[in-house]
């Protein structure tokens, strides 16, 4: 993966709070709802052949729903109005990777997403756990206006768990072609990359 060229800026306090920070909670605020959807189509499609993945994809999908009630207060900080988010425009470069989330929710195997959605777990922790140091040192943001990052950066040994027996009953029922999985990964973490040098142009949202 390349070097994020937008949480650095967040780390050392040179992001714009009304713009570049705004446009990352309105950004957000489209992605994790899409997200929470993709998740329980793939949970749906688990069921009941590949329990383990359902479990995962369940387990996913609560916690965007947690995630969703903590993104409030990081917008409302970085100053964006009631009603800004309905009008808002998405930027296509940011929504690349939910719509490509929902692209596998269609097409790949559930082990396969399990597979492909878990190698860049510990980068987007990081990178959460980072903004957060950020926004409360330079923005001085409360901790409910940072919650929403505390969350991800938060590793759950559960999340974990429920991907390794996704994984391993994929591979043990033959529904996961591993090299297929890896392109997938790949995929996501270029989008991904494209989400953060999108933001890191100037935005007016």
């Amino acid at each position: 993966m390349t070097v994020n060229p937008l949480v650095p800026l967040i780390a050392r306090g040179e992001a714009d709070r009304t713009t570049t920070l705004a446009a990352l909670a309105l950004e957000q605020s489209r992605v994790i709802p899409a997200d929470r959807r993709a998740f329980l189509h793939l949970a749906q499609r688990a069921t009941p052949a590949a329990p383990e993945s359902a479990a995962f994809f369940t387990l996913l999908a609560e916690g965007e729903a947690l995630a969703a009630e903590r993104l409030g207060a990081f917008a409302a900080a970085c100053g964006v109005a009631e009603g800004q988010s309905a009008a808002y425009e998405p930027l296509p470069g940011c929504q690349a990777y939910p719509a490509y989330v929902a692209w596998l929710a269609l097409n790949a195997s559930p082990a396969e997403a399990v597979l492909a959605l878990t190698a860049n777990f510990s980068t987007w922790g990081g990178y959460c756990a980072t903004i957060a140091q950020g926004l409360r040192h330079h923005y001085a943001f409360t901790d409910e206006a940072c919650a929403f990052f505390d969350f991800f950066a938060e590793p759950s040994a559960e999340l974990e768990q429920r991907a390794a027996a996704a994984v391993q009953a994929g591979r043990d029922a033959g529904h996961l072609d591993e090299k297929r999985a890896r392109g997938y990964a790949r995929l996501l973490q270029s989008y991904e990359e494209m989400f953060w040098e999108t933001l890191r142009e100037p935005t007016h949202p």
